[in-house]
C-alpha cells in the first residue's frame, strides 16, 4: 500500500476511533462538575484506588447547616471549622487569596517580614563570595527568613477536615497562592477549582545542594498527607502568572519560589486523581516524598491517575516511591522550547502501572527520557502510545539509557478501572474533559 494511503487510512481509523469515543461519552456528559446535584456527586464504584475499601463520599450528606458558599480565606476557614468532622459542603465562588488580610484583600511578601528581613540583605549576606559553599546559610538573617516564612505558612496552609467536599461554585472558583492540606484525615472530595501561584516569599539558599548550590521553596497548591479516600477531579493546577521561568537568577541560580503542584505523600492512600490539568510547573507530582519514609508509605501510597492532562511540566508527572500507583488514559505534552527532564520516576519500591497513555512529543524529542529510574524497581508499562506511534516506553528508554536499565513487570495488576479509553482518543476525550469547568466525560 502505497505511504500515502497508509496515512490516509490511519487517519480513517483514529477519526473512527474518536467518534465511537464520543458517541459513548458525550451523552454522559449531562452533567458538568459545577453543575446542579454536582456537589453531592459521590465517587463511582471501581474508580480508581480511593474506591477499594469502602467509598469515597466527601460531604455528600451534608445536612443543609453544613452547606457553605466562600468568597475569601478566612471564610473558607471558619466554614471548616464550623463543620469539623461532620460532612460539609464548601463552596468556592469566585477568588480566594491565601495571601491576605482579614478582608480578603491580597497582600504582598513585605506583609510577613520579620525581625529586619529583606532579600537585599538575604543576598548581601548569603553571597557566596561572602559567606562561601560549605555550610547552609546561618545567624540573624536566616532566623529573620525563618520567622517570615513561619508567618507567612500561617496563612498560606489552610487544612482541610474530613468528610468535605470542596468544590468551585461555577467556571471560574480560583485558589491563588494558598496551600490546601489534606493531612491526616478521611472522605474527601475536591473538584472543579483553579489553583495558582502558591508561592514563597522566602525560599532558602543551599550552596551545598548540588554542585552549585540551588533555592529550595516550600509550598505546594495541594498536598494529601496522611489521608485515605481522598477524590480530585476536574481542577486545573498550574503557577498562574508567576511563573518560575520569569524569575530572577541569584549566585548564577534561579530564584525558584514554587515547590510541587500536587504531592500525596507520608503514608497517603486510597487516592483517585481524574481530568485534572497540571501545567507549567516544574516539579509536578511527588507520590511519596523520601526514600527515608518506608515505615509510612509500604503498603500505602495506592493511587489512581486517569485522564489527566500533565502539558509543559519539566519532571516528577509523577516521581514514584513505595505505592502501587495505575496511571492511564493521561495526556503527556511537552511543546517546543518548553523544558523538560522526564515523566514517570521510578523511585525506592515503587510499583507503578503505566498503560494506554498518549505522549504529544515535539521533533527531536528523545523518547528515552520519558522514563527516568532513580532507585532499582520495576513498571508495567504497555499499550502507551507517542504521536500517534505504538512505543514500548521500557525498551525505548533501556535502549538510549545502558546505565540505568529498567525491569519490566509491576507485580500487580490494576483492576480498579471504570472504562479504558485507546490512547489513540486519549488526546481528544481529555481535551475535551480535563480541568475544571469542563464536562464531565464517564
Amino acid at each position: 500500500m502505497p505511504a500515502r494511503m497508509r496515512h490516509v487510512r490511519a487517519i480513517a481509523v483514529v477519526m473512527g476511533c474518536a467518534s465511537l469515543a464520543l458517541a459513548v461519552s458525550l451523552p454522559a456528559q449531562a452533567s458538568t462538575p459545577h453543575g446542579k446535584g454536582a456537589e453531592r456527586t459521590v465517587l463511582a464504584p471501581g474508580d480508581g484506588w480511593a474506591a477499594a475499601e469502602g467509598s469515597t463520599t466527601g460531604g455528600a450528606k451534608a445536612t443543609p447547616e453544613h452547606v457553605y458558599t466562600v468568597t475569601n480565606r478566612a471564610e473558607l476557614i471558619a466554614a471548616f471549622e464550623d463543620a469539623g468532622d461532620a460532612p460539609k459542603i464548601v463552596r468556592i465562588a469566585g477568588t480566594v487569596h491565601g495571601n491576605s488580610d482579614a478582608a480578603g484583600t491580597p497582600i504582598g511578601c513585605e506583609a510577613y517580614q520579620q525581625d529586619g528581613y529583606t532579600l537585599e540583605k538575604y543576598l548581601a549576606a548569603y553571597d557566596p563570595e561572602v559567606w562561601g559553599r560549605d555550610e547552609v546559610p546561618s545567624g540573624p538573617l536566616e532566623d529573620a527568613r525563618v520567622a517570615s516564612a513561619k508567618r507567612q505558612a500561617a496563612a498560606v496552609n489552610v487544612n482541610v477536615p474530613s468528610n468535605t467536599t470542596l468544590i468551585g461554585a461555577g467556571k471560574d472558583a480560583t485558589v491563588v497562592g494558598a496551600s490546601l492540606q489534606v493531612k491526616n484525615v478521611s472522605n474527601v472530595i475536591i473538584r472543579n477549582l483553579t489553583f495558582e501561584d502558591t508561592y514563597d516569599c522566602f525560599p532558602q539558599w543551599d550552596p551545598t545542594d548540588g554542585d552549585t548550590g540551588h533555592w529550595n521553596s516550600e509550598y505546594d497548591n495541594l498536598v494529601v498527607y496522611g489521608s485515605r479516600h481522598v477524590w480530585v477531579d476536574h481542577n486545573t493546577f498550574s503557577d498562574g502568572d508567576r511563573p518560575d521561568a520569569d524569575q530572577p537568577r541569584y549566585f548564577d541560580e534561579l530564584f525558584q519560589q514554587h515547590d510541587g503542584l500536587f504531592d500525596i505523600v507520608r503514608g497517603a492512600d486510597l487516592v483517585t486523581v481524574s481530568w485534572n490539568v497540571l501545567k507549567d510547573h516544574d516539579k509536578t507530582m511527588l507520590i511519596g516524598n523520601s526514600d527515608g519514609a518506608g515505615a509510612d508509605d509500604r503498603g500505602k501510597l495506592r493511587v489512581t491517575l486517569h485522564h489527566n492532562l500533565f502539558k509543559d511540566v519539566n519532571e516528577r508527572a509523577p516521581r514514584v516511591r513505595f505505592g502501587q500507583v495505575d496511571s492511564y488514559n493521561n495526556h503527556f505534552v511537552a511543546t517546543a522550547g518548553a523544558a523538560y527532564g522526564y515523566t514517570y520516576g521510578i523511585g525506592a519500591e515503587s510499583h507503578l502501572v503505566a498503560e494506554h497513555n498518549a505522549f504529544s512529543v515535539p521533533k527531536g524529542f528523545d523518547k528515552a527520557t520519558i522514563l527516568k529510574k532513580w532507585s532499582e524497581s520495576s513498571l508495567t508499562a504497555g499499550d502507551n502510545y507517542v504521536n500517534g506511534r505504538r512505543t514500548d516506553l521500557i525498551a525505548v528508554h533501556n535502549a538510549g539509557v545502558p546505565a540505568e536499565q529498567l525491569t519490566e513487570g509491576a507485580g500487580w495488576t490494576p483492576t480498579l478501572r471504570t472504562r479504558t479509553d485507546h490512547p489513540l482518543v486519549v488526546p481528544l476525550l481529555v481535551g475535551l474533559g480535563a480541568g475544571a469547568g469542563r464536562p464531565t466525560l464517564r
